[in-house]
């Protein structure tokens, strides 16, 4: 049996989701706070691809009015890195990647408003179970209050570049999306970071947090987040949302395998997050379920 393009694109982006499931781990090592991390990140990372397109001598022209979408999608990109290892920063690396999956719930919600699509009530069935799963989260581990939200907002703003690099992905290619993006988030981020005094001591690094961030800002940004961008030409935003949720699955078992006991929480945690897991599975078993009995509804009586 050949190996489909759309199988090819799913193993792609489970991948790149194992990867960035790893961003977790880095963001939690590196000493310097979220937003002088998040600036060095997306500064190698714009390095990185400008780099690889001088190599490949690929052309970086796009269209005015793309360049001003992606320059503001940037904004979003960074804001959601952000939001992200300061969640990790103030709970833990668990729950930080667990509360990523109200991502599944908010493009239900946002995918079709934008897209001016009908909602989708599988879809909404699919994030009521996700809040649920949040709410036991934050019920059991209402110390770390702060980090959930944090991490529920970093969600959000993931949501909407989704979306928005769902539909131009079409458009354009995914390495071009990625890179002006960047420097988005970059220009926005050194903008931020001069008019609120960001530029001081905070920013120096150590030995280690220098791996640590070429690590983060080449393998987990450039390469995972091309990959992640390239698969929306076959997958939906939706479909690529659900299989993010899985970065919570690979962060939480890498945490184990690196941090141990540091990362243990208590049972309604885990309670939670098997329900937000759980939400995630159900989904393409019940919407092939749907349409199948969709399809016999439309066949012709013999």
């Amino acid at each position: 049996m050949s190996f489909s393009s759309r199988n090819r694109n799913l193993l792609i982006l489970h991948g790149t989701v194992l990867v960035w499931g790893f961003t977790g781990i880095l963001g939690s090592v590196i000493s310097i706070p979220s937003v002088p991390l998040v600036w060095y990140r997306v500064l190698i990372a714009f390095i990185t691809l400008y780099v690889y397109f001088k190599v490949t001598k690929t052309s970086l022209s796009l269209p005015r009015k793309a360049l001003l979408k992606l320059f503001l999608t940037g904004a979003l990109v960074g804001g959601h890195w952000i939001l992200f290892f300061q969640s990790i920063k103030s709970s833990t690396i668990s729950v930080g990647l667990v509360c990523l999956s109200s991502l599944t719930l908010f493009t239900a919600i946002l995918e079709p408003l934008i897209g001016r699509k009908k909602i989708s009530p599988l879809e909404i069935f699919t994030g009521v179970f996700i809040i649920c799963g949040i709410v036991m989260i934050f019920k059991f581990e209402s110390q770390y209050s702060l980090g959930i939200s944090l991490g529920l907002g970093s969600a959000f703003l993931a949501s909407l570049f989704s979306i928005i690099n769902s539909k131009q992905v079409q458009k354009h290619p995914a390495s071009l999306i990625s890179f002006y993006e960047m420097i988005g988030a970059f220009i926005w981020l050194s903008l931020y970071m001069s008019l609120t005094g960001g530029f001081d001591s905070g920013m120096k690094l150590q030995t280690s947090d220098f791996v640590y961030l070429m690590i983060l800002g080449t393998i987990c940004t450039s390469l995972a987040y091309v990959a992640g961008v390239a698969v929306m030409r076959e997958l939906s935003a939706f479909r690529v949302a659900l299989i993010t949720n899985l970065e919570p699955v690979y962060g939480i078992l890498l945490a184990f395998i690196f941090y141990g006991s540091r990362e243990h929480m208590t049972l309604g945690f885990y309670g939670g997050a098997a329900m937000i897991m759980g939400a995630i599975f159900m989904y393409p078993y019940l919407r092939n379920k749907i349409e199948k009995r969709k399809l016999e509804k439309t066949l012709p009586l013999v």
